[in-house]
């Protein structure tokens, strides 16, 4: 018995060595978990816009309003011309052509962009300038000629006016006219027939050797039927004495 006695020692030294380190294991404060890093925060929005023209189409001269608004943006533009806006506004232009305007909206998140077209009418071209036929101006360009009483022959002034009558019958070679014969209201129907008959051809003849074509004038005589003044005096005789243009049908 005296012989297992150390081995017995020795087993309850192992043993008590063994339930001294479980114990001290059992109070062991345990470690501490790190704890995890904080989320990243949400990426930044893109800026948003909204851009209208109010109206679209106009005409030359006129104006439109130019609307808009937008979100998450630090800076705002509009181009052509209008240059830096407030975020949310409207602005009042007046393109000359038609015109696409585009808004940049630029902020933290990025940048958008939106556009806005005014359309501008053109205004109608001017008509052509209408060019004066031959029989616009001939009230303005032919002269008549004037007679002395009981007269056919062509005088000195009614000279110069037939001069200025062919040189409008000579620019305008299409032009025909008819020359009437006209008296004063003295002296019977049938002799100033006759006497502005002689009249209106002594015109014709005139032209026709100032180098107009017999063809293009006609000539009638209505004697004392038309008068152009009414009264009864010289000057008004005068102005009845003639040989008078008027353009043929």
């Amino acid at each position: 018995m005296t012989q297992h006695r150390p081995a017995l020692n020795r087993a309850v030294l192992v043993f008590a060595s063994a339930a001294l380190l479980f114990i001290a294991g059992c109070h062991k404060k345990p470690a501490q978990a790190s704890a995890p890093p904080p989320p990243p925060p949400p990426p930044a929005a893109k800026p948003t816009v909204t851009f209208s023209a109010d109206p679209s189409t106009i005409d030359k001269g006129q104006s439109a309003k130019l609307n808009w608004t937008t979100t998450d943006a630090a800076n705002v533009s509009i181009s052509p011309e209008v240059g830096a806006v407030t975020p949310q506004g409207s602005t009042t232009v007046t393109p000359a052509d038609s015109t696409t305007y585009t808004m940049t909206a630029t902020g933290p998140g990025g940048s958008s962009e939106a556009t806005a077209r005014i359309n501008v009418n053109a205004p109608a071209p001017p008509p052509a300038p209408k060019v004066a036929g031959w029989r616009e101006l001939f009230t303005a360009e032919v002269r008549d000629a004037y007679f002395d009483y009981d007269k056919a022959d062509i005088r000195a002034d009614a000279q110069q006016a037939l001069q200025k009558t062919a040189e409008f019958l000579k620019k305008y070679p299409e032009a025909r006219v008819v020359v009437e014969g006209h008296c004063d209201e003295r002296g019977s129907t049938e002799y100033n027939l006759a006497l502005g008959d002689r009249r209106a051809n002594a015109v014709k003849q005139y032209l026709v050797n100032l180098g107009i074509p017999a063809a293009n004038i006609n000539t009638v005589s209505y004697g004392k039927e038309k008068p152009f003044c009414m009264e009864s005096s010289e000057a008004c005789w005068q102005q009845n004495r003639r040989g008078h243009f008027i353009p043929a049908n």
